[in-house]
């Protein structure tokens, strides 16, 4: 009902024949170029501020450019930046535009070698200037590096503190920019140390050229410039002489799909995006592993190398429950199973009361779990006509039977979004009146004053669409009772990895958490996991303790759902209102292999995160109490 901000996407081809062969098999050598369109389009959930795209030619001669790369900012990027190397195309003779030697020769963007990003700020960082590719230049076609990803880091004020220790000095302080110059610099040194060993085998001018071109290790890099790095992330790069990579964090915590075949290698954020682009069946994509990075020399021949020791293996659960596409095979039934796993406490809060209860779902991305929790509904009461059926203890009738037959599950699409209205919502005093009419409700959908009213969710985290929009509009259709289902577990705790959940006071969890601690005269608690946080600032983080925990420890889940209820139901709703969370267990038991539940449990995989999360709690007990 409130949409979180996506996190990055990221997308590469490398084709591994000449252009000659796409053009003469596809009809264009222009392939990767509109493949990668596909595979950022098919992403676009996940770049809402900005996108870019990088591009090497192999066959550059010297004098001319060989690494391109466009990038613009907003919603409708994707289309701008392809636009405008569309518009490079125009200025050529339309007779030679699908001429391969006059493309590779004189046209920008016609190369062998494409990396795309769909960007989301997760720092507060915007503009041009912070949408990927970065680019970091050099003379030598080998030194230069075009990186993007999808991460956040946690330590950068360490690794910052570290390369400016030895001299490096990045030009400015972010962690795109810090990741770019650690890579750049192992690049460095790779060169030179293969330059060195050219020199020494009596090589000369572009011998010693094509010697490093042909020899140099990029898991030599990688090794060397990831080791510190604590967060999630799936880092991409080129380099002007046509290398690639893509390597993944240690805790799996960003996930990373590739694809290759005799006439292209694919990488993605997503699985499904990279089977609709190619046509290609699930089981021949596969998952790049915690710690591994896929690299791709110049000659197109690709290896999967161990670059770091794979740690507490955590891949991120709102991955599976909110980020990807529900398209993909597996996502698609883990979201059914989230729906179906809700079935107890929904029949709880509405006392088992089926035949008076309309079902329901907003947005569209709780749509899948939707369908999960019909299917938990039907089996449950096909189990209550059996039984009913028993409990006759004679040989039913027709009738008899129709009227347990009958009984059905009774679902109805009750409200739908006007997004044309988003763009019209003003600030000051009208915002909230116009928010409440993002959403429209399907009239005559259930009875009045009659019916319940089973509303499912993928996630609440902050309750701001609840309690402007959501609530108020679903009680003009006067249901008996309002209850609001999550998929997920109560988020509980800030994402330092890449999405957009940093501060404490966002989440309704927390606020209501604190609000209890007040009611029942224990701010003592309050003072006391501030105390603990604050004795700890100068520990070693991996030494850290998550004491945030401290505020939700004195309550159950379903006394913070009621405080929650409190808090977000606007003045004069008139029906009851309950609100139904997914349990931990019931996450586990739905994506059983996607163990990254700190957004829930407070159980971070990186010790960057416990220190950050307690920075964060710091932060607004300074804010708001004197202690």
């Amino acid at each position: 009902m409130e949409e979180l901000k996506h996190e990055c996407g990221v997308a590469m081809i490398r084709l591994l024949k000449p252009l000659e062969y796409y053009q003469k098999k596809y009809g264009t050598w222009m392939y990767a170029l509109n493949k990668l369109y596909l595979l950022m389009e098919k992403q676009h959930n996940r770049g809402q501020e900005g996108a870019g795209l990088a591009c090497v030619k192999l066959q550059a001669n010297p004098g001319e450019e060989y690494m391109f790369r466009e990038r613009a900012l907003g919603s409708g990027a994707i289309t701008e930046i392809f636009g405008n190397i569309q518009n490079y195309f125009k200025e050529a003779p339309s007779d030679r535009l699908s001429d391969v030697n006059f493309a590779k020769c004189c046209l920008p963007f016609a190369g062998e070698v494409y990396m795309g990003h769909l960007r989301y700020s997760t720092t507060g960082k915007t503009g041009i200037t912070y949408v990927h590719p970065f680019l970091r230049r050099n003379n030598w076609r080998a030194k230069n590096l075009a990186l993007c990803g999808n991460f956040n880091m946690t330590n950068v004020d360490e690794i910052f503190t570290k390369i400016t220790t030895i001299g490096q000095h990045p030009r400015k302080y972010s962690d795109t920019y810090i990741m770019l110059e650690q890579v750049g610099h192992r690049l460095d040194r790779e060169v030179e140390r293969l330059y060195r060993e050219c020199e020494d085998e009596g090589l000369k001018g572009m011998e010693i050229t094509h010697q490093i071109e042909e020899k140099i290790d990029l898991s030599n890099v990688l090794k060397t410039s990831t080791k510190e790095w604590d967060g999630g992330y799936v880092v991409c790069g080129i380099t002007g002489s046509g290398e690639a990579f893509a390597v993944r964090d240690p805790w799996g915590i960003r996930p990373a799909f590739w694809y290759m075949d005799d006439e292209v290698a694919v990488l993605a954020s997503e699985r499904p995006v990279i089977q609709t682009a190619f046509n290609v069946p699930a089981e021949s994509i596969k998952e790049l592993k915690p710690g591994e990075a896929a690299i791709w020399n110049k000659a197109g021949k690709m290896r999967l190398t161990q670059i770091n020791t794979p740690k507490n293996i955590k891949p991120c659960s709102f991955e599976r429950i909110y980020f990807s596409r529900g398209s993909d095979i597996d996502i698609y039934k883990e979201r059914k199973r989230l729906g179906e796993k809700l079935v107890d406490p929904i029949l709880k809060t509405i006392n088992y009361d089926i035949e008076h209860t309309v079902f329901s779902f907003i947005p569209n991305t709780a749509e899948v779990a939707f369908y999960g929790l019909l299917e938990g509904f039907d089996n449950y009461l096909n189990e209550q006509k059996v039984k009913r059926i028993e409990e006759l203890g004679h040989k039913p009738n027709h009738d008899e039977l129709e009227k347990i037959l009958s009984m059905r599950i009774r679902s109805e699409k009750v409200a739908i979004k006007d997004i044309k209205l988003r763009t019209f919502i003003a600030e000051g005093n009208s915002r909230n009146d116009l928010a409440a009419h993002v959403y429209d409700i399907t009239y005559g959908s259930l009875k009045p004053y009659e019916d319940n009213l089973v509303v499912i969710d993928d996630s609440i985290v902050r309750g701001t669409t609840l309690k402007q929009s959501i609530i108020g509009i679903l009680d003009r259709l006067h249901p008996k009772k309002i209850v609001i289902v999550s998929s997920s577990p109560q988020v509980r705790y800030p994402d330092y990895y890449g999405i957009d959940m940093a501060r404490m006071n966002e989440f309704i969890a927390f606020r209501a958490a604190i609000e209890l601690l007040k009611e029942r005269e224990m701010r003592d608690v309050i003072e006391r996991a501030y105390n603990k946080a604050k004795e700890q600032v100068n520990v070693e983080k991996e030494k850290m303790v998550n004491y945030v925990k401290d505020i939700y420890a004195p309550f159950t889940n379903e006394e913070i759902s009621e405080k929650m209820v409190e808090l977000l139901t606007p003045k004069g709703t008139k029906a009851k209102v309950e609100i139904v969370y997914q349990h931990i267990e019931g996450l586990h038991e739905a994506c059983p292999n996607h163990k990254g539940d700190w957004y829930f449990t407070g159980d971070y995989p990186t010790p960057g995160g416990v220190k950050l999360v307690n920075q964060a709690f710091i932060d607004y007990i300074e804010q708001v109490y004197q202690f």
